[in-house]
Order: C-alpha cells, then structure tokens, then sequence
C-alpha cells in the first residue's frame, strides 16, 4: 500500500470568490481555454505587455486588493507591474548567524512533509512523487526518509528567493511544461506540479548536506529568473526571483540532516499550511557526526 501524506491546501475566501478562477478551472470551456492560456509562447506574451510602462497603472490596484505594505519594499519608482511584482525588500532579509539554523528560503505558506519509499502526496486530489519533481527515479531516491517542503508564494508574497545556506552548485536541471496556477482550486482539475515548467539544482551545502532546491513556475510565469553564473552560494544569498503570479519553491532535505520544528510537520500531517516569512528559522541541522555521509546523493546527482 502507498504512503499517502495529504497536503490539503485549504482554499481562501478570497480563492473561492475569484471569478476568473471559478470560470476557468470550474467550467468545461473554461479549461479548454486556459490549455491555449498557459502555453508557453502565451504566457511569454502576457509577459511582455506586464512589463510595458502602461502596466505600471495597474500598481495602485494590485496593493489595494492585496493589503501589500508599501513600507517593506524599497522607494522608487517602479516602471512597468512586473518590476513591482519582482520588488526588493527595503532592506536584506535577515538570515541567522548561526550555521545549523535552517531558514525559510522566501515568503510563503509552508507544507512540510516526510519522504517514505513510496509516498505520493496528495494535494488537493492531485498525487505526485519526489520522481515526479525531479524527472529522475535515482535522485529521488537519494532523498528517501528525508524531507519535503513546499513553499507556496500567493501574488501579494515577496517573489524573491534566497539560499537557505551557503554551498556550492553540483548542477542544475529545467523542466519544459505548460503552466497553471498554484490555486488551490487549479488542483481539482490539473496535475500542477508534472505540468508546470520547474527548475532546480543539486547542491552541497555547507551544513545540511546536498540538497535540492526546486522552482515552480505557474500560471502565466513566463519565466523562472535564476541568477546564472554561480557556482559558490553563501546564505541568504538571492537566487533569483520568479516574474508576475502566484509560484512555489520545493527544497528537499536528506534524512538526518535536519531537525525540524516539530509542529511544522504535525501541520504538514493534518494538511495545514504554516506562514513563513524569508530567513525565518524553521529547524537546525544535527551535530556534524550525527549527520549521514552524502556519497548516495552526490553519485545521483551526476
């Protein structure tokens, strides 16, 4: 029998009274409709015109209806929607000092889950497995009886992420696919993450031993941004940042390589959502010699 963990998202108000929502996820020509959206060559286009100097009316709006605080991001003017949507923070994200505190890589609702042989998880009726993500059977299994952590950006969220600790880059992967929104009602209908393009990298981190950090792109994301170049990361370091709708970073984390704070995985048990805020500590990692050897996770990442 499957280990089923149910990550249940649960839906909003604001989620279920969304009319473009109801209409395209909830009827039949809705959704034939939105295979034509969330192509690609689409979703690029609706890119290009968020980042024209006109989109820029739109600003106002967007903080109104999602009580951003304005106080939080840097002063300036902002030329087009998207480059509000891709905001910095006024002031760097506060990472801890101390190197066996694990920290939240972005602003986001968080799932935290345990990684059996065979778990699918569950999401809002949609299963999918560590295979799924990665499109690789041999890395996913590297990461048997570890951890899974999904963190799920909302539009008015901070859209930039970071690296939970410092590290270097053992390589990288991108995953073409049609994109579709991180909605909890988009999982009624659509197997969002083997539909939706990701990206991510196998690292070896300098306290948690390798990792994987995983982007999600969504609904007319037409691009992941990660910064290129870059092979030595330090904490807190930005990796990039993904451009206008709601996105989802997935970090996976060995077995034995991190305590988590207890109650983020009995959440995660029950399918409840935590609110984590970038470089918030969410466990620590074990004294060094109570970590496992990395040898599996390294030989699958080749």
């Amino acid at each position: 029998m499957k280990h089923r963990v149910r990550a249940t998202v649960r839906q909003t108000k604001k989620t279920e009274n969304n009319p473009f929502l109801r209409v395209f996820y909830g009827t039949r020509g809705g959704r034939v409709a939105l295979k034509v959206m969330v192509n690609p060559v689409t979703s690029d286009l609706l890119g290009r015109a968020l980042s024209t100097r006109a989109s820029a009316r739109m600003i106002p709006r967007f903080v109104r209806r999602t009580g951003i605080d304005p106080g939080r991001y840097e002063k300036r003017p902002y030329r087009s929607y998207n480059d509000f949507f891709t905001r910095k923070l006024a002031d760097a994200p506060a990472f801890s000092a101390d190197p066996r505190d694990f920290c939240s890589p972005c602003d986001a609702a968080l799932t935290a889950m345990e990684i059996h042989a065979d778990s699918v998880f569950a999401i809002k009726g949609t299963d999918y497995s560590v295979a799924d993500l990665l499109c690789s059977r041999k890395l996913a299994d590297a990461f048997e009886g570890g951890l899974c952590l999904i963190f799920r950006l909302a539009p008015e969220n901070y859209h930039r992420y970071h690296w939970f600790d410092g590290g270097h880059i053992l390589r990288t992967r991108t995953v073409r696919g049609s994109l579709h929104t991180v909605r909890p009602i988009a999982f009624e209908h659509f197997d969002v993450f083997k539909h939706n393009c990701r990206e991510y990298a196998v690292v070896e981190t300098d306290n948690f031993g390798v990792a994987v950090q995983i982007e999600v792109g969504a609904m007319f994301v037409g691009r992941i941004v990660n910064h290129r170049g870059v092979s030595r990361f330090e904490r807190g370091e930005e990796k990039g940042y993904f451009e206008f709708g709601g996105s989802t970073v997935v970090v996976l984390l060995r077995p034995g390589c991190c305590e988590l704070d207890g109650a983020l995985l009995e959440a995660g048990r029950t399918g409840r959502e935590v609110p984590v805020a970038v470089g918030q500590v969410l466990g620590r990692a074990p004294e060094q010699e109570r970590r496992p050897p990395d040898r599996e996770a390294k030989g699958a990442s080749e």
